[in-house]
């Protein structure tokens, strides 16, 4: 089967101010979308052990999944996850970049992956 690109959105919300919440995301490859959803939550599963025993949170693996940027005291609502097709529009690619990310919803494209990193890149 061939692998898509996968965009996997994760409800998150700070547990010592819950008013405070947000969406982490993820993306990479995967066959299915439960695949995605698995890889997903292992790469922060990941981030967070490092995290948590003093090392640097490890960059994007070999599979092209990541989590940069998990925190310490938000909690992320893997129930409440969705998943999809990461549908990009190759034009989001010739934007310069504006600030963090380079692009994306604030700049008129489809949801695409956090701080403009998509499949070939």
């Amino acid at each position: 089967m061939t692998k898509l690109y996968f965009q996997v959105d994760v409800p998150t919300r700070n547990s010592a101010q819950p008013e405070r919440c947000g969406l982490h995301v993820f993306t990479g490859p995967a066959e299915t979308e439960s695949e995605a959803l698995r890889i997903a939550r292992e790469a922060c599963e990941a981030a967070v052990a490092a995290r948590e025993a003093g090392f640097a949170v490890p960059r994007r693996s070999p599979d092209g999944w990541g989590a940069r940027g998990v925190r310490s005291g938000w909690v992320l609502d893997w129930a409440a996850a969705t998943v999809a097709v990461w549908e990009h529009d190759r034009a989001f690619w010739t934007f310069p970049a504006h600030g963090v990310g380079g692009g994306g919803p604030a700049h008129g494209t489809r949801p695409g992956p956090a701080h403009g990193v998509g499949p070939g890149r």
